[in-house]
């Protein structure tokens, strides 16, 4: 039986990368979220916000410590199966990847220790510095991991150097190679993601524990906290994705072409909102669609022209199916999420959001909508650039190492999805425990405050009643 290396080599990467990327947006979204709750926590001094603290932290560790577990593999697999394209882009991928490990991983797994065990350890404002640096950790990862993307997709700030296979991009300007035409957009649209991610995450545990009448006051404050990021980052995202359309038009417009099945170079491009791309045939059926549309949000003007997929060689064009499917996916859940997010605000205002059962039901369920729309954002990105590994310069094909067979590829497969599954398993588990757990009740919180107050003072004290301590220095004197 004949296997196809570079089918089995772009199926266990792509396998790899969105499993680990079910992780770092939770980080990024929990991270902001822990920020606001203890800077409310600072300001008031009202202790269920330290509760609220101590359990999110908790989901957090144990996001952040399966995520950076599920993304050492890929590293690997640069190596094995990706040999010539990561001697094509070592030193573009190397610097950003350095920065990311100094700037970003250090940060948050340093301050993370604070973080989770420094609640009596150090003053408030300090452990409140080690949220922000945990925050900003994840953050800043986020930055430079869609940094060195960004290039793939829009190269800018280098040169290459050699022929043939020997040939290799070296950075010559690298604050261009870093703020490449595409990256700010995309590391925005990653972040914002992450926020949804957070916020939907918490809303659907805060929904549950109102559901079952257990931690009211605390879910309740959960529940606001995360809708009000929510009802601001929805619409925030929409935004940052039809500026995002503008850059793919101008950058990779064969990308567009197959996001909208847009197969004839003409006017009024429309927007399909739903339908069966053709390629074969050069047409969407079955589908809706908006006339002029897509002129309006790659070029602003409705009569503008766009370029079609028969413009471009055969040989160059993106498969259509699957980045049509993902883009129209990730929109339609995006205006979801805007919609139940903002239904949740106005009946916030008009106090009647914990007395709707079955939209506390809706947001429970709604928790896979956004770890969805972030899969199928990356799939309509990463299949929407082919045949490029990078665009324009490097075929996926010819970045594959020339010694790996299909046979070791397709082993080590199954290998890491055994492996990924039992994870996934011990992330399940280990996350319904603590949420079954719940938080700690903010009175034994003050009360263990007070505990440890009492032990200093006590300790004081009997140094200063201590018959031989006042002997010894009476001794001294």
């Amino acid at each position: 039986m004949h296997l196809d290396v570079e089918v089995l080599s772009r199926i266990q990467f792509a396998f790899t990368v969105m499993f680990h990327y079910l992780y770092p947006p939770l980080s990024i979204g929990l991270g902001t979220l822990l920020v606001l709750m203890e800077a409310l926590y600072l300001k008031t001094r009202n202790p269920i916000y330290e509760s609220m603290c101590k359990f999110w932290v908790k989901v957090f560790a144990l996001n952040f410590s399966i995520g950076v577990a599920t993304g050492i593999v890929m590293q690997a697999e640069f190596g094995t199966n990706w040999a010539t394209y990561s001697r094509y882009v070592g030193d573009i991928f190397g610097s950003a990847l350095a920065a990311e490990g100094i700037f970003a991983f250090f940060l948050e797994s340093g301050f993370l220790a604070v973080l989770l065990f420094g609640w009596n350890r150090v003053s408030p404002k300090v452990h409140f510095l080690a949220t922000v640096m945990v925050m900003l950790g994840a953050t800043f990862s986020a930055f430079w991991i869609t940094v060195a993307n960004s290039w793939m997709h829009t190269p800018a700030g280098f040169q290459i150097v050699g022929d043939g296979m020997n040939a290799r991009a070296v950075v010559t300007d690298f604050f261009a190679m870093v703020f490449n035409p595409s990256s700010m957009y995309r590391f925005l649209h990653v972040v914002v993601g992450g926020w949804i991610q957070g916020a939907f995450f918490m809303m659907s545990v805060s929904a549950y524990y109102l559901l079952k009448g257990r931690h009211r006051e605390f879910a309740r404050r959960s529940f606001v906290i995360a809708l009000i990021l929510a009802a601001v980052a929805t619409p925030a995202q929409a935004y940052i994705g039809s500026k995002q359309a503008e850059i793919v038009s101008t950058y990779q417009p064969a990308k567009l072409a197959a996001y909208e099945g847009h197969f004839q170079t003409g006017p009024r491009a429309p927007i399909w909102l739903f339908g069966i791309p053709d390629p074969a045939r050069g047409q969407v059926r079955y589908g809706v669609k908006i006339p002029g549309l897509l002129s309006w949000l790659a070029k602003g003007d409705v009569n503008a022209e766009v370029r079609g997929l028969n413009e471009f060689p055969p040989q160059d064009r993106p498969p259509v199916m699957l980045p049509f499917q993902a883009y129209h996916g990730m929109i339609a859940i995006g205006t979801y999420l805007l919609g139940l997010s903002w239904l949740g605000l106005l009946l916030l205002w008009r106090k009647r959001l914990f007395e709707s059962r079955w939209l506390l039901r809706l947001f429970v369920i709604s928790v896979a909508a956004p770890y969805l729309a972030n899969q199928l954002g990356w799939i309509a990105a990463e299949v929407g650039r082919q045949p490029w590994v990078v665009y324009g310069l490097l075929r996926t094909a010819d970045g594959l190492s020339r010694a790996v067979t299909g046979g070791p590829v397709l082993f080590s497969l199954i290998l890491f999805t055994i492996i990924y599954v039992l994870l996934f398993m011990v992330f399940i588990f280990s996350l319904d425990r603590k949420i079954k757990h719940g938080p700690e009740d903010p009175a034994a919180n003050n009360h263990s405050a007070d505990k440890t107050k009492l032990k200093s003072l006590v300790e004081v004290s009997g140094e200063r009643l201590d018959p031989a301590k006042h002997s010894e220095d009476e001794e001294d004197r």
